[in-house]
């Protein structure tokens, strides 16, 4: 408590500094040491600056401030509304609110208020950074007329060099090559039309007054001009606050060299070299590199001393850069002059040890270079340099810019590595409204290569969550081959699409946090069946032969017979056994009878080394098929192929055995047969041996499609007979011992390895048992018999051991703790029933008793989903209803939930009439379904057999029951009942005419549903999957190809919230308590260290703030309160994986709405266009439709995927 308490005042100190005054307190500042700071011989016309603000923000202020206080100069900085919380506030010694109410970029290019406000403070200069301000005239003149020193060029510079076209006419007359370019500003989108015609295309459009690519277009086509002069001028008047343009003629495949210059009021310039800028991405440099690579002697000599003299031409002060086109001729040209600092500074003074911020300060106060004892002849390279920019943009889309709450920041830091930044923190806030830049990365080395691994591991060190970064961007950049030779160009992210093959970022850790934040604030995620809670107790593994488990292999088992022999032999080793094998139905049919299939592969894994050491003669185990697969993505929210790759490494000698629904594969409808074959050969490669193939009306075609999938994939064919009535009552007729005895006949010369009798529900009385499995082994002596059944009427011990002596091989038991009712019988009865008899199983009652232990335990932790809570007993009059297990669990469970535990008793009773009036059929998923469905539709509306007969026509049945006589199923042993069957069908097909649907899913089948069905394209499977996810494994698409709108779901949810099934269970279902201390681990050798912390109140977005320890770092994680907002009003989101529903790409500004509701629009027609951190976005129909509904209006703000508008 203490430490939570400790915890809890960090917090709210945070909170207190950020809701400080606007207007700080001057305060004296840091100041350093007399002696410390550098001293230089100065002349008589020096005025030392005092006071110095930066009229800017982010990590370029931050950057002046430093070289200030090294300085011993007092900073001041200014900051908008949207900054009052930024970081450069706080890195000077004062900072002033700037532009109150006026728009974020607006109010630092508020020039009268700036400078009203440096001198009412006493700022004797100002440093315009670069962007904003930075090559304004008018500002430059500004600063001057107020009597404060400006730190950059004189004004008329800065106004000629920031003039485009005027910055070009002096090169020319200072005698450096240029491009073709207009002769001035361009006006209209006409004029630049002109120039197209006059020097031909491409083009390239540049602000007039700005650079950094805002601004910038290129265009290829003239039907282009138009809509980029209307972007480029939009940009540019948001960015530099004139949208004025030129144009000039592009250059194919150039190098982007620039060279930084110095100069002084006595007219000395020098060059600090050059930089290699031609890793761009929309006209923005990405990565910059100083010294330029493998650029000749005569070259560098030739280019630094063409940008010296433009510089001495026009009479250049303080810093600037000279920037140049390299073609791949070697000839250059000068394309423009940036007279301010630029980003990329940086590189140059690493690989020149000059600080140019100092030295602009410095000469801004009237030093000399020579005073600075920087004359040419004392600038000298030292190794390579490279700068990373990381922004904040997402390159998996676009690189969209994103916005939002760093939650998580960890830097990347070492020797050579130099980081300039400002919103680089966790708890920072990265808003839309200004450059998505991040932090500015520098490593520095002998060689470019030695740079490049020192920047590739500085950045694999980084570790940001909250926010999207263009961090794999740059880390395939550094992996490049071309980059690290040093020779590329401007055309090197164009032409290199491997750039963009990214490796997910897992983000474990910070996305199980949100799900336990999740749970935390709105309950769980999977619904609890029961008011009982999950068990403190965690449940205990028996001991193993040796501590160091994974040293010893368990002893060999009857998959290794598998292995060795193949599908064949292992069935005539199978039926040569002397003695009993069992099957553990534990890890799948016992938990779907008695906790709703719930468990999860967490407590299977645990358990499973002791089941290898200690069972591994068990015929196999039952872990797979069926009901699982549905739940595990559609409620626990793990991947079913996972499950069993997992338990297949842990189990490796035993084998594993699944229900395949034959040519419904693992589902509840029909597939294309291309699906079923694939599914089984991909499940074998995964690990699964025996495949239990049933239908669920013993409709033999449906039963073969699934035999022919897993003999062609190579696993073992166990084909099975749905077993129903009772064979042993000779009155009844529809299900005697002929019916079996001849589907056995068909299924044996299909070909089948292994025949089960699959008794769902329980039905097989022991004198049954003996009569039908003595019948089949009579006629096939060489067959293996496998026999499956219930115990919800007591007696399946009995009716197992019956089947045995009649000459059954293999029988189904669940361990004993999780056997009996609707699961299984007991396997410490069967076991401790045969032993020391010529049955004997061969298995230990200890260990029985010890595993049944560890499962006593595990199902306590299920007890929100525990059937005992209305299920006391099982009930014989299964004989009567025939329910199968499963569903008597559910249906009773249903029942009580709803308070008509009366009516349970009325619904099994009905469940023999519903059964009679669909043609008494065998019942299994999803046949059983059929009749249940039914039986609560009659007992809801009060009906009779007779009543359901004689107004088929007019009653509304059950989808599943319409589908039944639809034949979606297959044919039922005697065929459809009638005239009930043309009755429902007639009816269906009236609704369907009155609704216009007749074309849609009315078909009959005769034959097969799935004969018919066109096989399903995976490629397109896959590339839809890609789209909507980004990477998919093989087997999300086969998933997705059984479950496809579980499986996306599923794979949302893993996106979101991560490896929740690393958490243990009850952490999974009811989450952790405040002051809750507890490990994780997410993989082997990793293993995270997590403290509850506490839970805010809500806040005015509708969020809590859920407070954690990981690792002994303070983390947080704001979780919407879904309750909360029901009751606030929020813009509606776009609709994920519905093309139509159009979302926000990026947070922004809406700047321009092209169409209107009712228009009808195109695919990939420019619909709206977005601005965030002032780039410009084209939002494009995904669809051709007609728009329905406009959700937004011009200069609406939003966040990421807000609904746009709708297209039908």
């Amino acid at each position: 408590m203490l430490r939570l308490q400790a915890r809890a005042g960090q917090i709210r100190n945070a909170a207190c500094s950020q809701l400080s005054n606007i207007k700080t307190t001057p305060h004296s500042g840091f100041k350093l040491p007399q002696g410390i700071t550098r001293q230089y011989s100065t002349g008589t016309d020096v005025e030392p600056i005092k006071k110095l603000m930066v009229a800017n923000r982010g990590e370029i202020a931050i950057r002046v401030f430093r070289a200030c206080t090294e300085m011993n100069i007092r900073t001041v900085a200014i900051y908008s509304e949207q900054d009052m919380m930024h970081m450069h506030r706080q890195k000077a010694d004062e900072s002033y609110l700037i532009g109150k109410g006026l728009p974020p970029v607006a109010a630092y290019l508020n020039i009268p208020e700036i400078i009203h406000i440096a001198q009412e403070n006493g700022v004797d200069a100002v440093h315009p950074g670069y962007g904003f301000l930075s090559e304004r005239a008018d500002f430059a003149q500004a600063c001057l007329d107020a009597g404060m020193k400006f730190i950059g060029p004189s004004p008329e510079v800065v106004r000629k060099m920031g003039d485009k076209v005027e910055a070009r006419d002096a090169a020319v007359e200072a005698g450096v090559q240029v491009v073709p370019g207009s002769p001035g500003p361009i006006e209209s989108a006409e004029e630049a039309l002109e120039f197209c015609k006059q020097y031909g295309l491409p083009v390239i459009f540049k602000a007039a007054y700005g650079g950094g690519g805002r601004g910038m277009r290129v265009v290829r086509t003239i039907e282009e001009v138009e809509e980029n002069f209307q972007r480029a001028y939009s940009e540019a008047l948001a960015a530099f606050g004139n949208g004025s343009l030129f144009l000039e003629k592009f250059i194919e495949r150039p190098r982007h060299i620039e060279v930084q210059i110095l100069g002084d009021h006595a007219g000395n310039v020098v060059h600090l070299f050059e930089r290699d800028c031609s890793v761009q991405r929309r006209h923005q440099k990405v990565v910059e590199i100083a010294p330029a690579p493998l650029l000749s002697r005569e070259m560098r000599e030739s280019i630094t001393r063409d940008a010296v003299r433009l510089g001495q031409h026009v009479g250049y002060e303080n810093a600037g850069t000279v920037e140049f086109l390299l073609d791949k001729n070697g000839q250059y040209h000068f394309i423009e002059v940036n007279a301010r600092l630029q980003v990329e500074h940086t590189v140059t003074e690493e690989v020149t040890g000059i600080d140019l911020v100092q030295s602009q300060i410095l000469v801004a106060q009237g030093m000399t270079l020579p005073q600075l004892n920087l004359t040419q002849d004392q600038i000298s390279l030292h190794g390579a340099a490279i700068q990373c920019r990381m922004t904040t943009e997402d390159p998996a889309r676009n690189f969209q810019p994103d916005t939002g709450r760093i939650e998580v920041f960890r830097s990347g830091e070492g020797m050579g590595i130099r980081l300039d930044s400002a919103s680089a923190f966790a708890g920072a806030i990265i808003s839309p409204y200004y450059d998505s830049l991040l932090v500015k990365i520098i490593a520095h080395a002998r060689d470019h290569k030695s740079a490049s691994a020192k920047m590739l591991r500085a950045l694999t060190e980084f570790r940001i969550r909250g926010v999207k970064t263009n961090i794999p961007f740059l880390l395939n950049v550094l992996k490049n081959k071309e980059f690290l030779t040093g020779v590329i160009d401007t055309y090197f992210i164009d032409e290199n699409p491997g750039l963009f093959q990214f490796i997910p970022s897992q983000n474990r850790a910070q996305k199980l946090l949100h799900y336990l934040g999740q749970v935390m604030v709105n309950g769980p995620s999977t619904p609890l069946a029961t008011n009982l809670q999950p068990s403190d107790t965690i449940p205990t593994v028996p001991s193993l032969p040796t501590e160091t488990l994974d040293a010893v292999k368990p002893p060999p088992g009857w998959r290794d017979v598998l292995l060795k022999e193949g599908p064949e032999g292992f069935a005539k080793k199978v039926r040569e056994h002397k003695g009993l094998l069992l099957m553990d139905t534990t890890f799948r049919d016992a938990h779907q009878s008695l906790l709703a299939t719930r468990v999860r592969t967490y407590d299977m894994k645990r358990i499973s080394p002791f089941t290898a050491f200690h069972f591994s003669n068990l015929y196999s185990l039952e872990d797979w098929g069926g009901a699982t697969f549905d739940v595990a993505l559609r409620f626990l929210h793990e991947c079913p192929w996972d499950r069993l790759d997992t338990l297949r490494k842990k189990i490796p000698n035993i084998p594993f055995q699944m229900l395949l629904r034959g040519a419904n594969a693992v589902g509840y409808t029909n597939y294309p047969d291309n699906v079923v074959f694939s599914f089984c050969a991909l499940a074998v490669k995964h690990g699964m041996d025996i495949f239990r193939i049933f239908d669920s009306l013993n409709y033999l075609p449906n039963i073969l499609v699934g035999i022919e999938a897993v003999g062609t994939a190579g696993g073992v064919v166990e084909a099975a007979i749905s077993y129903t009535g009772d064979v042993s009552d000779s009155t009844r007729k529809k299900y005697d011992i002929d019916y079996y005895m001849k589907l056995t006949d068909e299924l044996i010369k299909a070909g089948t390895h292994i025949l089960s009798i699959k008794d769902m529900a329980g039905l097989l009385k022991p004198k049954a048992a003996e009569y039908l499995i003595g019948s089949i082994r009579d006629k096939y002596p060489d067959i293996p018999i496998h026999v499956h059944t219930h115990d919800t009427a007591g007696a399946g011990v009995a009716s197992m051991l019956a089947a045995a002596y009649a000459g059954a091989d293999v029988v189904d038991v669940a361990v004993d703790s999780m056997s009996g009712m609707t699961s299984q019988p007991s396997m410490g009865a069967v076991v401790a029933a045969t032993e020391n008899t010529e049955f004997d199983t061969g298995l230990s009652l200890e260990n029985v008793s010890s595993y049944s232990a560890y499962w006593e335990q595990a199902r306590n932790l299920y007890a929100p989903f525990e059937c005992t809570v209305t299920m006391k007993s099982g009930n014989a009059d299964i004989y009567k209803n025939e329910i199968p297990g499963g569903q008597y669990t559910n249906l009773q469970f249903q029942a009580f939930s709803l308070g008509l535990a009366d009516q349970f008793e009325d619904i099994k009773k009905t469940y023999i009439v519903a059964n009679q009036l669909l043609g008494d059929i065998p019942k299994v998923t999803p046949s059983s379904k059929v009749v249940g469905d039914l039986a609560q539709f009659m007992v809801q509306n009060k009906l009779t057999a007779k009543m359901v007969e004689d107004r088929a026509e007019e009653l509304s049945l059950p989808l599943s029951v319409v589908e039944y006589f639809q034949g979606m199923l297959g044919q039922p042993p005697g065929g459809f009942p009638e005239p009930l069957r043309t009755k429902v069908i007639y009816s269906d097909m009236c609704r369907r005419i009155e609704k216009n649907e007749v074309l849609k899913g009315a078909k009959v089948y005769e034959g097969r549903p799935g004969a018919t069905m066109p096989p399903l394209d995976f490629e397109q499977l896959k590339a839809e999957l890609k789209e909507k996810h980004g990477h998919v494994r093989e087997v999300d698409v086969m998933s997705a190809a059984l479950y496809p709108k579980v499986t996306d779901e599923y794979l949302d949810f893993k996106s979101s919230y991560g490896p929740v099934d690393c958490l243990d269970t009850k952490l999974f279902l009811v989450g952790p308590k405040v002051a809750h201390e507890f490990e994780v681990e997410i993989e082997r050798g990793k293993t995270l260290s997590i403290n509850t912390l506490a839970v805010s109140d809500l806040n005015k977005n509708g969020e809590r703030e859920v407070f954690f320890e990981l690792n002994g770092q303070l983390r947080s994680v704001r979780i919407k309160d879904s309750v909360a907002l029901k009751e606030m009003h929020f813009h509606p989101k776009a609709l994920k994986g519905v093309k139509g529903s159009v979302g926000a790409p990026m947070p922004g500004t809406v700047v321009d709405i092209k169409v209107k509701e009712g228009q009808t629009v195109e695919k990939g027609q420019p619909v709206l266009v977005m601005s965030a951190m002032k780039m410009e976005m084209l939002v494009s129909a995904p669809i051709s439709g007609t728009v329905v509904n406009l959700a937004v209006t011009k200069d609406m703000k939003l966040e990421g995927d807000d609904l746009l508008m709708e297209i039908e």
